[in-house]
């Protein structure tokens, strides 16, 4: 029997993480460990400064009080899986897609992140919404056929024949469909931010801000397609994500730099 791990960073709750477990019940045994409470924009964030409450909500799903999604996929391998180790973790299905630099900020992506450090097969999945419209009714109406397709046949394909070497992992984006035009192979798309630090101030006068509030805008990186383009033209955007940050085309300059004259 195949064992897979899900989290996310929309909490418990979230109706993407309940349409994931449903897609992918049918591939093996499925343990959901996610958040209690959302945590978008956590990052790759691990809690080692506060105590951690796992929680059994029903059988096989369990909430972290206050955890991250990095939290979840580490705990879980850590206590939960005693004589086996997941087959696959895959963090989603995030209500709100996670392209270019964005990846740097979600937790649904650094949920993945963690998996493949622990040289897990690992998927992130995320869907394209229109927040304005989107996000002002219940999120319960929003439809995941599309996702729930992709990400079943996705982890059929990775369970059946890993793509990726160690410590790599999928990013995907769905569009905004209940079909799509395919499958495209991108490379991260270069997100563009402006000034959206909004500043109110509560009924007793006290300044605060919101952030995040800045609309989709991305620069293409190079002539190869990017997350963004392939998902707005109706593809289902597939980007292959490494843990070694490091820059190795800069190695060389370097050196020459630190051995020069001072």
């Amino acid at each position: 029997m195949r064992h897979i791990l899900l989290t996310n960073d929309d909490g418990f709750e979230s109706c993407g993480l309940l349409a994931l477990k449903e897609a992918l019940s049918p591939l093996g045994k499925v343990l959901v460990v996610a958040p209690a409470r959302e945590k978008s924009a956590c990052g790759h964030g691990l809690s080692i400064t506060k105590p951690l409450s796992l929680e059994l909500v029903s059988e096989d799903f369990y909430r972290l009080d206050d955890g991250t999604p990095t939290d979840c996929v580490y705990l879980a391998l850590n206590t939960l899986y005693k004589d086996v180790r997941p087959d696959l973790v895959v963090s989603g299905i995030n209500i709100g897609c996670n392209m270019g630099e964005d990846v740097t900020y979600s937790g649904t992506v650094a949920g993945a992140m963690e998996g493949a450090i622990f040289g897990i097969p690992s998927i992130a999945i995320s869907q394209l919404i229109d927040k304005k419209s989107d996000l002002s009714t219940a999120t319960h109406t929003l439809d995941f056929t599309l996702a729930k397709a992709s990400i079943y046949d996705l982890a059929k394909r990775v369970l059946d024949k890993n793509p990726l070497p160690k410590r790599r992992f999928l990013n995907v984006n769905i569009p905004k469909a209940t079909e799509s035009k395919g499958y495209k192979i991108t490379e991260l798309g270069v997100r563009t931010y402006g000034n959206d630090a909004i500043k109110a101030y509560n009924p007793r006068g006290k300044e605060y801000y919101w952030l995040g509030t800045h609309p989709l805008e991305w620069e293409e990186r190079s002539k190869r397609m990017s997350d963004f383009s392939a998902v707005m033209q109706g593809y289902v955007s597939i980007t292959p994500l490494c843990i070694d940050m490091t820059s190795y085309q800069d190695l060389e300059a370097l050196s020459k730099w630190v051995s020069g004259p001072k």
